[in-house]
């Protein structure tokens, strides 16, 4: 490592890797803005992680630590900060590359957080800003990268992190799948991570219901995003077969574009070409055994958390069903979970991300003090 630069030479990932080991990491200006910093220093970083199949992979993601001194008590708070949904171009829809050009949407939360003097670590997903395709809401692909993120934002020897310190996973929309995941997987595949707490908004916790949920709707493009996430994480499915040729044809489109650029393809679309997914298969993919298999292997709600969670949604919700938020809340708390439930009355997707970030965040601070109280306890 270059000690001026904190640039660490690429490596191969390979059978057995590390999670979490850094492969290579930059410095980077991190923007709120076009021409405005976050108050953050910021560096890009490719780390290791696993897939849904369990072979290693390389991701990419942003570290950023606030420039002004932790003045809390103990030790900085790291976040695993999940992004919702970016889209599935391989440049242009990675946070990392959005952070550094000032159009980051969730740009305003990362901000709140860092106002906190919390450091974030921000995983771009697998396929996002490094090679391969993204298995959009394929927990189990996304919840290893938000765990890995973090281990590898603690081996980053310039951020200057506690290796011991408080930890928070947040995520929203399709980085509440991922963060929901995150807390799941956390006591079987990151031990060495213990979570003070974790927040999961809107999160689309059952993949079957919201093909219903979607199909048929303005957010059926989604569902073009989904087929193209399952043959990503899954590529033995072959998922594509179902397609017809113009159901490639738009699948090939929105594989190339960022989340907000598809939306305007998929709802104006929407007014010309139908919007019923089955118009564009030969078989419904989502009805293949072999398919709706995986599907549940990626509902959240089956596994327990070993952290306390804030589960929240929007009870106007247009794209993740309301009763979804309610149901994992349910699920998690059968399973012996601590947690709370959040409605967010009136609320749609877009406005309940406004309104699910306060609550979240106090909820987080409250954790992580909660958090330092053991442990102190536990060293007296």
């Amino acid at each position: 490592m270059t000690a001026n630069t904190n640039r660490f030479d690429e490596a191969a990932v390979g059978a057995g890797d590390t999670p979490g080991r850094i492969l290579s990491a930059e410095p980077m200006t991190a923007r709120l803005l076009p021409g405005l910093r976050h108050p953050a220093r910021a560096w890009r970083i490719s780390y290791v992680s696993t897939l849904a199949n369990g072979e290693p992979t390389q991701v990419t993601g942003t570290v950023l630590v606030p420039r002004e001194p932790w003045r809390g008590p103990g030790s900085r708070p790291l976040i695993g900060y999940a992004v919702g949904t970016q889209g599935l171009a391989d440049k242009v829809a990675a946070a990392s590359w959005q952070l550094r050009f000032g159009v980051e949407y969730e740009s305003l939360f990362i901000a709140s957080a860092l106002r906190r003097g919390w450091a974030l670590a921000i995983t771009d997903y697998p396929g996002l800003g490094n090679p391969g395709t993204h298995p959009y809401v394929m927990g189990r692909s996304l919840g290893p990268a938000v765990l890995d993120s973090m281990r590898a934002a603690r081996r980053l020897s310039g951020a200057g992190l506690d290796p011991h310190g408080p930890l928070g996973i947040y995520g929203y929309s399709e980085g509440g799948c991922a963060a929901g995941w995150a807390l799941q997987l956390q006591p079987s595949y990151a031990p060495d991570l213990e979570i003070a707490g974790g927040v999961v908004g809107s999160a689309p916790s059952d993949l079957s219901d919201m093909i219903n949920f979607l199909d048929g709707s303005p957010y059926a493009f989604l569902l073009f995003y989904g087929v193209i996430g399952l043959d990503a994480a899954y590529p033995e499915l072959d998922v594509l077969q179902y397609l017809k040729p113009q159901g490639r044809a738009l699948a090939a489109v929105f594989r190339r574009t960022h989340a907000g650029f598809a939306a305007l393809v998929g709802i104006g679309l929407g007014a010309f070409v139908p919007k019923q997914v089955s118009t564009y298969c030969s078989t419904p993919p989502f009805e293949v055994p072999e398919v709706k298999a995986r599907l549940l292997e990626n509902r959240l709600g089956g596994i327990a958390p070993a952290a306390p969670v804030l589960v929240a949604g929007g009870t106007a919700e247009q794209i993740i069903p309301y009763p979804q938020a309610v149901k994992l809340a349910q699920d998690w708390t059968a399973l012996g979970v601590d947690v709370t439930m959040h409605s967010m009355k009136g609320r749609e997707h877009i406005t309940g991300a406004l309104s699910f970030a306060g609550p979240a965040m106090r909820f987080l601070a409250e954790r992580i003090a909660e958090s330092r109280e053991i442990t102190l306890r536990r060293g007296a």
